[in-house]
């Protein structure tokens, strides 16, 4: 009776054991089956509902972005290096680069006469004017993008301003686009595109070089940056009395360089 017993408790444990197996396998089926008809369920519902171009209205903004991103880095770079122009026949070659006079008196012994004496809105010009075909080339390449994603697309002729402000140069660009697909029509009007950049607030200290160098023929680069430790100004004079200014940010390595004669001492005299 004993023996019987204890083959009936194994029997029973077994038993209770491939229960517990088939428990365990029935809810791995069941949560896999869950897993299938919450997948299933996310795929049509991307037929099911219906189109909406809200998700297109960020794209336009990004493909301007990347397609004139180099073009503005190598236009504040070219403006930086050359005095603040892209061309210039007023100019001085330094460092192999033609650096151009922003205060200039061929005279000897009377103070230079600014160039530029609204810097900052001829540097905005000079941006536009370099980057005006780009940008129309850009919105050429964006129609052409959206068409390839069976967009119909209406556009008008772009217009824009550089702005400049601390720490970021800014593209701001006016354009009507109207977009159709699926039925669905969303119209863009306004893009911005925001570089990081030094360039407004080196522009400010070159601006205060001008001005003192216009009014006093001097400008103490040492004591400025005593002030202004996060700049490094260079002076360099030339054999006709010109001297290159470069002022640089340390952090970003950013530099604008230009070039000033007055109160010239002629040769041999002093």
């Amino acid at each position: 009776m004993k023996m019987m017993k204890i083959k009936n408790e194994n029997k029973r444990g077994k038993y209770k054991i491939k229960m517990k197996r088939g428990q365990v396998t029935m809810f791995i089926i069941a949560g896999l089956l869950i897993i299938a008809i919450i997948a299933l369920f996310f795929f049509l519902r991307k037929d099911i509902l219906p189109y909406t171009p809200k998700k297109v209205a960020t794209d336009p903004e990004s493909f301007l972005d990347l397609c004139l991103e180099e073009n503005l880095t190598e236009t504040l770079r070219i403006i930086s290096s050359q005095g603040g122009y892209v061309e210039n026949k007023l100019n001085i070659i330094y460092d192999g680069e033609k650096v151009s006079y922003l205060c200039y008196n061929q005279n000897s012994y009377v103070r230079c006469i600014s160039q530029e004496p609204l810097l900052i809105q001829h540097l905005k010009e000079e941006i536009h004017k370099s980057l005006e075909s780009d940008v129309e080339r850009c919105f050429d390449e964006l129609k052409k993008s959206l068409e390839k994603q069976n967009f119909e697309v209406s556009m008008e002729s772009p217009e824009f301003e550089a702005e400049l402000v601390s720490e970021r140069v800014l593209l701001k660009i006016k354009n009507n686009i109207e977009l159709k697909k699926a039925g669905e029509t969303s119209n863009l009007k306004e893009f911005q595109i925001i570089k990081k950049s030094k360039f407004f607030d080196l522009a400010l200290i070159v601006q205060e070089i001008l001005s003192q160098e216009s009014w006093y023929c001097n400008f103490e680069q040492n004591g400025f940056m005593l002030l202004y430790p996060q700049y490094d100004i260079e002076k360099f004079r030339t054999g006709d009395s010109s001297i290159v200014y470069t002022v640089t940010d340390k952090k970003t390595e950013e530099f604008f360089r230009f070039a000033i004669r007055g109160c010239a001492i002629p040769p041999g005299i002093g």
